[in-house]
């Protein structure tokens, strides 16, 4: 049986600060993990590293957009803690444009939308990989969504930017094993910050249109990442749904 603690483990959280990101950093730090929280939004981070159960937390507003950061705080994380277990690629943008409607799907939304989804994951996979094959090697999980596969979302490029992600999971999977695992994890829609900025009569279709009748919380995404991390430990290149049946109606 599989060890559920994460007690010794270093755990890195990308957009740790926010709703879906501090769900996840509460979660692995109940746990027993040692967190370093990246996000831009330093003093939030700050204060939920204070928040939380157990000791030698370590935050960065280091930009996933910046290589050279990156690599600076792979440095850092080696000389502190010497291996990563877990790296969380949660971090993640988007706004709100009809599919039909093209012209309002600026370049300057696509490239920023990949920037910071697809190539911002893959970056901090390419910056942490010796450490997360150090030792008895690691696990990285990549937020994605249904929206990769089902094709509905908050606009276009958000749907192909998962999609990409879920195509980046299947070949680094193959790429880095056995040493490091990947997954990806993909919600449907999760009450987190994004979800309480919309019309509740939109959110209430959105229940109507799933089976189990509620939506995703960001703890029932933060504890399919936990799972995936103790547990579920002979899956690497899977693509793991937290979306309570959605894409069966």
């Amino acid at each position: 049986m599989s060890d559920t603690s994460m007690n010794g483990r270093t755990a890195v959280i990308t957009g740790g600060a926010g709703g879906i990101g501090s769900a996840i950093c509460r979660r692995l730090a109940q746990a027993g993990a040692t967190l370093v929280i990246i996000d831009l939004a330093k003093e939030k981070a700050l204060e939920l590293a204070e928040s939380l159960p157990g000791k030698g937390h370590f935050v960065s507003n280091a930009s996933i957009t910046n290589s050279d950061e990156l690599k600076n705080l792979a440095d850092q994380l080696q000389a502190r803690y010497g291996k990563i277990d877990l790296l969380v690629n949660n971090a993640g943008i988007t706004t709100p444009v009809a599919h039909d409607d093209l012209d309002s799907l600026t370049d300057e939304w696509i490239d920023r939308i990949f920037q910071v989804n697809w190539r911002g994951s893959f970056a901090c996979v390419r910056a942490f990989k010796d450490l997360l094959a150090a030792g008895e090697g690691g696990t990285v999980v990549n937020l994605s969504s249904i929206a990769g596969t089902t094709g509905v979302g908050s606009n276009v490029a958000y749907c192909a930017s998962k999609a990409a992600i879920d195509s980046m999971t299947r070949s680094l999977a193959r790429a880095l094993a056995p040493q490091i695992r990947m997954v990806s994890v993909a919600p449907g829609w999760v009450l987190g910050e994004y979800a309480k900025r919309m019309d509740p009569a939109y959110l209430q279709a959105q229940v109507d249109l799933t089976p189990l009748n509620r939506l995703a919380s960001p703890e029932d995404v933060a504890e399919t990442i936990w799972a995936i991390a103790t547990s579920l430990t002979f899956m690497t290149g899977n693509v793991v749904p937290v979306d309570g049946g959605r894409p069966l109606l």
